[in-house]
Order: structure tokens, then C-alpha cells, then sequence
């Protein structure tokens, strides 16, 4: 994100580069970059003469260059962007000739989403001398949360932990996906307000009660009955909550439980750095510990690998996916 706010602050001090390839497995910043330079390079009266988009599936490099070496019209520069520039990855070193020497009165946007070109090849050493490279990298997951908290923060909410969590488990690491629903909260909720669980619930759809954030901390517990309670929701919604993403949050966790034991300082702060998890969930996971030794955490660990295979297919033809999540719990509290 830091990078991002720099290259925004240098465009807005007037350091614009005359190629900026965008590039990487997270297309989230990637749009949110090229949004910004197709908003505010230009002002409206030059757009309509001077700003283009092209999109890979139907451009080719020769037509990009053509028009990245035309002069603009009563304007400064000219804007071109190529979006979904990643469908002439076949032929994108063609570009190389053109960034050896771009024209300087002209922007050049390409979108290269979900994959990266070769560092060792003439393309990347020519836009990294004359340009710009943005490589937008996948958050882990343990990084989500904090990502979503100063995403809030920059527009005046705040949100708890457990609320964020939940939207992780839910939505997974795409940032676009998460983005959406945010603005949706943003929509429904006034400025300033705190997004408890319940916001999420109401306005989002998942379960304060029943997810895999809770059905982890039953286990961690060894609250049985909460356990089953959280599975049979699990069974009875198979859609909103499958049973792979449950058994390897399971195995997350419980690999995180074998770190923790290893572990010579078990101080909250030692355990949070170690663990690579918000402090507020420290006491979640020294529970756990307690209720779990060493050696029955290995004993899961092989349990859950054995029920992922399960889920798969593999020996459990035609069982539900409830009744293996029920079984795997009888294993995991025997």
C-alpha cells in the first residue's frame, strides 16, 4: 500500500512516467492505479482527443505503439491504457523497442493482471529504466485483516477484530472482492461507526454464530456441544460453507497450535509475532494450547489430512459432507 500511495503522491507532484506496467496476481491495486492515472492525468476537455483504451483480447503490439508515438491534440501528454493487457503475453517483449525509447508526451498504462513478465529479458530492463514496474503481490491471509482495518480507517470507521475475521473467512484474500463489500457497509453504515459482527451479519450474510471462526474456537474450547451446533448449521448450508475451507482452516490452526507449543517465550506478544496473528485472538490460541498437548495436535493434524482426502472423494464416495465434518469432529475431541 505504501508503494501505491507513493506512486499517486509523485503523479500528483507532476513526476509522471511515460510507461507504467502494472503487473502481478493481485489485480485489486492494479485497477485501483490505473482508475486513478485514467481520472486524473488528463481533464476533461483533453480526454476526449487525447485518452484511449485498449484492451489485450483485441489490440496487438503494433497497433499499441502506433498510437503511443502520436503527439496529443491541444494537450500536454496523451493517456493510453491497455486493459487486460495479459492476453498478449505471447508477444509482449515486442514492446521492448518502444520502451528503450517511449515517447515522452505519452502515458502508457498497461494492465498485466495475474502474471508478471521475466526480469531477465529486455521489456522489464527498459521499462525499469524509463518507466515504471508495479508488481502487485497476493496479501496472506494473516495480513487481510489489518489491510481491511486501515481501508476503514482512511474512510472514518473502524472495525473489530472479530468482524474482520469473519470477512476473511468468507471472502478469502481477494481484495477486490472484500473492497466491494466494504463499500456496501460504507452505503448502509454512517461515518464513524464501528463494524461489530452483527453489521456483518445483517448487511453481508455470514453467520455471527456459525462459521469457521467460531466452530475453531469451540474446538480450541473443547466446547462440544457448540462444536456440533456449528457443524450441523454446516450440513444443513453446505453451500455457504464448504467443507474443504473448513478442514483447511482447521489445519491452519492447529498447525499454528504445534508453532505455539514449540515455543520457548508464551508471552501474549511472543505468541502474536510467532503466530502471525492479531493479539486480540492470543488467548483463543493459548486455550487451545492447553487443551490440546503436543502430541494430540499431531494426532489432528493427521486427522485432518486424512478427512481432507475424505472431502475430495477418496474412500467417502457418496457420504455428505456434513456427516465426514461430524465424524472429523468425534475424532478431533476422542
Amino acid at each position: 500500500m505504501d508503494e501505491v500511495k507513493q506512486l499517486v503522491t509523485d503523479i500528483q507532484q507532476g513526476s509522471i512516467k511515460p510507461i507504467y506496467f502494472l503487473m502481478g496476481e493481485e489485480p485489486y491495486y492494479i485497477d485501483k492505479i490505473s482508475e486513478y492515472i485514467e481520472n486524473n492525468i488528463l481533464d476533461e476537455t483533453e480526454k476526449g482527443f487525447n485518452q484511449m483504451v485498449l484492451y489485450g483480447y483485441d489490440a496487438d503490439i503494433e497497433t499499441i505503439v502506433s498510437n503511443a508515438k502520436r503527439f496529443p491534440m491541444m494537450a500536454e501528454r496523451q493517456v493510453i491504457i491497455v486493459k487486460e493487457a495479459q492476453e498478449l503475453s505471447r508477444t509482449i517483449e515486442k514492446l521492448s523497442d518502444y520502451a528503450t525509447n517511449p515517447q515522452p508526451s505519452t502515458v502508457l498504462v498497461l494492465n498485466y493482471k495475474y502474471k508478471t513478465i521475466d526480469k531477465r529479458k529486455a521489456l522489464y530492463k527498459a521499462i525499469s529504466k524509463n518507466g515504471l514496474i508495479f508488481e502487485s503481490k497476493p496479501l496472506y491471509e494473516n495480513k487481510v485483516p489489518d489491510w481491511i482495518r486501515r481501508v476503514l480507517q482512511s474512510k472514518n470507521y473502524t472495525i473489530v477484530p472479530k468482524a474482520s475475521q469473519m470477512l476473511v473467512e468468507f471472502l478469502g484474500t481477494d481484495l477486490s472482492k472484500i473492497s466491494n463489500e466494504l463499500n456496501k457497509l460504507q452505503i448502509v453504515l454512517p461515518e464513524g461507526t464501528q463494524i461489530t459482527p452483527e453489521h456483518i451479519e445483517q448487511n453481508i450474510g455470514v453467520s455471527k454464530d456459525y462459521n469457521n471462526f467460531e466452530l475453531r474456537k469451540a474446538i480450541g474450547e473443547r466446547n462440544e456441544l457448540r462444536a456440533f451446533k456449528i457443524v450441523n448449521y454446516f450440513a444443513n448450508n453446505p453451500k455457504d460453507n464448504p467443507f474443504v475451507v473448513t478442514v483447511s482452516l482447521l489445519f491452519a490452526f492447529f498447525s499454528q497450535l504445534l508453532q505455539l507449543h514449540g515455543l520457548q517465550d508464551k508471552t501474549p506478544r511472543s505468541v502474536a509475532l510467532a503466530l502471525k496473528v492479531n493479539p486480540y485472538f492470543v488467548n483463543d490460541y493459548i486455550t487451545a494450547a492447553h487443551n490440546f498437548p503436543m502430541k494430540k495436535v499431531s494426532e489432528v493434524i493427521s486427522v485432518l489430512r486424512e478427512f481432507d482426502v475424505k472431502g475430495k472423494g477418496v474412500g467417502a464416495n457418496n457420504i455428505p459432507q456434513g456427516d465426514l465434518l461430524k465424524e472429523l469432529l468425534v475424532k478431533i475431541f476422542r
